[in-house]
C-alpha cells in the first residue's frame, strides 16, 4: 500500500518517468502501466538507486571512470611521444629536401647527421629488447653493447639536444599556428601573419585549446540531447501507434454497428425505388405506344376499318354456309366415283378461300387494335 501510494504521487511518478527514460533501456512504460503495477514501480526505484545515468551500476561506473582516466593518461603519454617522433621525422625530411639546394652550413649538417644517428641507434636498440627476456638468438647476433658503440660522442649529443629543443619548439609553434588558421581562417592573425607578435600568437593558441574544449563539450551535450530526443521520439512513436490502433478499432466498430446494421434497410429501400422506377418506365412506354396509335389511326380510319371488317365477316359467313352446303352434298354423293373427285376439288377450293378471308379478317382486327 505504501509503495502504491508513493507511485501515485506526482513526485514519485516524475522520478519513475526519469528512470524509464534515462537510466533504463527504452521500455515504453506509460503512467497507467506504472500505476497498475506498484510493486514493479518500487523495484524500478530501488534499481535506480544503484545505477548511474548511463544505466551501469555504481561500482562498474566507478571502475569504468578509473579505467577511462588511465586510458587518457596513457593516450596523452603516447601522443606526446608520437608528436615528438613525427616532428623529428619531419626535421629529417626537411633536411634531405634542403640538401638538394646545397645551401646548408656545416653546423646544420652536423646537427641532422647526429640526430639521425642517435634516432636510428635508439630504434634499433628498442627492436632488440631486453637481453634477459630474449628466448631466441638476437638478430644478426647483435647486442645492445654493439649498438651503443655507434652512438655519437656525448659532446655532439649534448649540443644536438640543446638545438633540438629550439627546433622542436619552432616546429610546434608553426603547427599550432596552422591549426589556429584552420579553425578560424577569417581571423586577422591568419590573413596577416606578420602583423602580430609571438606573444599574441601564443595567447591565441592557448585560447584555442579552451575553445576546442568548449566546442567538444557542446558536441557532447548535443549528443546527449539527441539521445534524449530519440528516446522521447520512440515513446511518442509507440503512443502514436497505440492511438492509431484505437482509432482503427473505433472505425471498425462504427462500421459493424451502423453501416452493416442499416445495410439491409438501405437495400430494401433501393429495391422499392427501382421497382417503382421500372413500373413508371413501363407505363411511360405504354403511353408512348398508345400515343403513336392514336396519331396513326384517326376516327375516320377506324370507321372504315370497321366497315371492312363487317364485310369480311359477312363474306366469311357466306363462305361457311357454302362450305356447309358443299359438305352436305359431299356426304350425299360419297358413293360416287369421278363425280365425287370433282366435288372434292370444289370443296378444297372453297375451304382455301374461306381460310384466306379468315386470315385477312384477323390481320384487319390486329390493325384496328
Amino acid at each position: 500500500m505504501a509503495s502504491g501510494h508513493f507511485c501515485s504521487s506526482g513526485e514519485g511518478m516524475e522520478i519513475l518517468q526519469q528512470v524509464c527514460s534515462k537510466q533504463l533501456p527504452p521500455c515504453n512504460l506509460s503512467e497507467e502501466d506504472l500505476l497498475q503495477n506498484p510493486h514493479f514501480s518500487k523495484l524500478l526505484l530501488s534499481l535506480s538507486q544503484h545505477m548511474d545515468e548511463s544505466g551501469l551500476s555504481l561500482t562498474l561506473a566507478k571502475e569504468q571512470a578509473q579505467a577511462w582516466k588511465e586510458v587518457r593518461l596513457h593516450k596523452t603519454t603516447w601522443l606526446r611521444s608520437e608528436i615528438l617522433q613525427r616532428v623529428i621525422q619531419e626535421l629529417l625530411v626537411d633536411y634531405y629536401v634542403k640538401t638538394q639546394d646545397r645551401n646548408l652550413t656545416s653546423e646544420d649538417k652536423k646537427f641532422h647527421e647526429t640526430l639521425e644517428q642517435r634516432l636510428l641507434v635508439t630504434e634499433l636498440t628498442q627492436l632488440l629488447g631486453p637481453s634477459q627476456e630474449r628466448e631466441v638468438p638476437p638478430l644478426l647476433g647483435l647486442e645492445k653493447v654493439d649498438l651503443l658503440e655507434l652512438m655519437p660522442p656525448s659532446e655532439d649529443f649534448m649540443w644536438m639536444r640543446a638545438r633540438l629543443l629550439l627546433e622542436v619548439e619552432e616546429q610546434l609553434k608553426k603547427k599550432c599556428f596552422t591549426l589556429l588558421c584552420y579553425h578560424n581562417p577569417s581571423s586577422a592573425l591568419c590573413l596577416c601573419p606578420d602583423s602580430d607578435s609571438e606573444t599574441l600568437k601564443a595567447a591565441k593558441v592557448w585560447n584555442l585549446a579552451e575553445v576546442l574544449v568548449g566546442e567538444k563539450q557542446q558536441c557532447q551535450d548535443a549528443k546527449s540531447q539527441q539521445k534524449e530526443q530519440m528516446v522521447l521520439l520512440e515513446k511518442k512513436s509507440a503512443t502514436y501507434s497505440q492511438v492509431l490502433l484505437r482509432c482503427l478499432a473505433l472505425l471498425q466498430r462504427l462500421l459493424q454497428e451502423h453501416r452493416l446494421k442499416t445495410q439491409s434497410e438501405l437495400d430494401r429501400i433501393n429495391a422499392q425505388y427501382l421497382e417503382v422506377k421500372c413500373s413508371a418506365m413501363i407505363l411511360k412506354l405504354r403511353m408512348e405506344e398508345l400515343k403513336i396509335l392514336s396519331d396513326t389511326y384517326t376516327d375516320e380510319k377506324v370507321e372504315v376499318h370497321r366497315l371492312i371488317r363487317d364485310r369480311l365477316e359477312g363474306a366469311i359467313h357466306l363462305q361457311e354456309q357454302d362450305m356447309e352446303k358443299s359438305r352436305q352434298v359431299l356426304n350425299a354423293y360419297e358413293v360416287l366415283g369421278e363425280e365425287f373427285d370433282r366435288l372434292v376439288k370444289e370443296y378444297t377450293q372453297l375451304k382455301q378461300a374461306t381460310e384466306n378471308k379468315r386470315w385477312a379478317l384477323q390481320e384487319f382486327n390486329k390493325a384496328c387494335c
